[in-house]
């Protein structure tokens, strides 16, 4: 207890030290200070730099003049899902057709690009699900393309084993991480 008493004190005295009163003065009446904070800030800014200061509102109104208009067809395109593929396969299978249907139509109508993940699951090595994950993108990539989306606005990456989707070890989960995954890139 005794022990304590002075690290009390110490703490205390930090506090309090920390703490400096701020001088509050009260303005003249009729005096530049006393106008609303708005307008003080704005003249102040005008004596100094020339220029009037934008208001909050202002300021606000022209980000969003600036900002991008809403696409709803591309959040539809962003909430596409994956497509799979069979074991140690890179085939296009046919449910994934309609998917990669819709996201061509999509793609071709807005000229967006395309980023196409190709992932596998963890059985094999590193390097050989590497290259699958590779194949796997390269047949959705020409899939793409035989249903009109130009080559030059779709990239690959494989990703292999590395970005998993489902993490145990069942063929469900295996299932789940033979896929193809996509990432709209905005057109700049």
């Amino acid at each position: 207890m005794k022990k304590l008493v002075p690290v009390l004190a110490i703490i205390a005295a930090l506090i309090l030290a920390g703490c400096a009163q701020k001088k509050i003065s009260t303005p003249a009446p009729g005096t530049q200070e006393e106008m609303a904070p708005d307008t003080r800030a704005g003249e102040e800014k005008d004596a100094l730099g020339g220029a009037k200061e934008e208001t909050l509102k202002e300021t606000e109104m022209a980000r969003l003049e600036k900002a991008e208009p809403e696409r709803p067809e591309m959040a539809e395109l962003e909430k596409l899902s994956d497509i799979y593929f069979e074991f140690d396969s890179y085939e296009v299978k046919e449910e994934a057709r309609p998917v990669l249907k819709e996201l061509s139509e999509m793609l071709y109508k807005k000229g967006e690009s395309l980023l196409i993940e190709g992932h596998a699951d963890d059985r094999g090595t590193n390097e050989y699900n590497l290259a699958l994950g590779d194949r796997r993108a390269a047949a959705v990539k020409k899939y793409l393309a035989a249903l009109g989306v130009a080559v030059g606005n779709i990239e690959m990456v494989s990703y292999g084993e590395e970005r998993p989707a489902c993490t145990d070890q069942t063929e469900e989960c295996w299932a789940r991480n033979r896929r193809a995954h996509f990432v709209i890139q905005r057109a700049k």
